[in-house]
């Protein structure tokens, strides 16, 4: 993989004056899992099942530990959204797969109270930016429950394009649900 451009690790990005979008070394442990636990009746909608585990602090030292064990930026980008000492969302790249592939999924999630105000726009943008430019990806992809207009009209946004529909796709909290596909492809040269 050849970068155009000089490689910036750990990625931290202003979104707003008062927001920051920023790698999970760089997050405090604490900090994360309480987001997960003050939204954790309103990601459900668009999560897996998640055991009591995965709200609480050990959970997120170690998953933490084991991210930057597993060198960041390699199979995964975690990232997380930052007012203050407030951990407010997250925006994931997973399952890079390098090769002839060069690609990746995303997930984001967003603290309830937060929403609307153009937040996750910009961090997703950021994000999308750094791993086409800087991480040398060719294609993101990002699916959506159908019903989730906001969603859609979130990575329509951003240039991502409608591919199709997948038919009982991911279990959310405990039901299989269709899920509308989508990808980014960077853009010819």
């Amino acid at each position: 993989m050849s970068l155009s451009v000089p490689l910036q690790y750990p990625p931290r990005f202003a979104v707003t004056e008062a927001v920051e979008l920023l790698d999970l070394t760089l997050a405090d442990p604490a900090a994360v899992a309480d987001y997960y636990r003050r939204n954790r009746r309103h990601l459900a909608q668009s999560m897996p099942r998640r055991s009591e585990a995965f709200y609480t602090l050990a959970q997120w030292q170690g998953q933490g530990a084991a991210y930057r064990a597993g060198g960041p930026g390699l199979s995964e980008l975690r990232l997380v959204l930052r007012a203050g000492p407030l951990v407010i969302g997250t925006v994931n790249f997973s399952q890079i797969v390098r090769g002839g592939f060069q690609a990746c999924y995303l997930g984001y999630g967003l603290d309830e109270t937060w929403q609307g105000l153009g937040l996750m726009r910009n961090a997703v943008r950021l994000g999308r930016d750094f791993v086409i430019d800087q991480l040398g990806l060719n294609r993101i992809m990002a699916n959506h429950l159908p019903e989730n207009a906001r969603s859609a009209h979130l990575l329509t946004s951003l240039g991502f394009e409608r591919e199709g529909l997948a038919r009982r796709y991911l279990e959310i909290d405990g039901v299989w649900r269709d899920h509308v596909l989508t990808s980014y492809v960077r853009p010819a040269s």
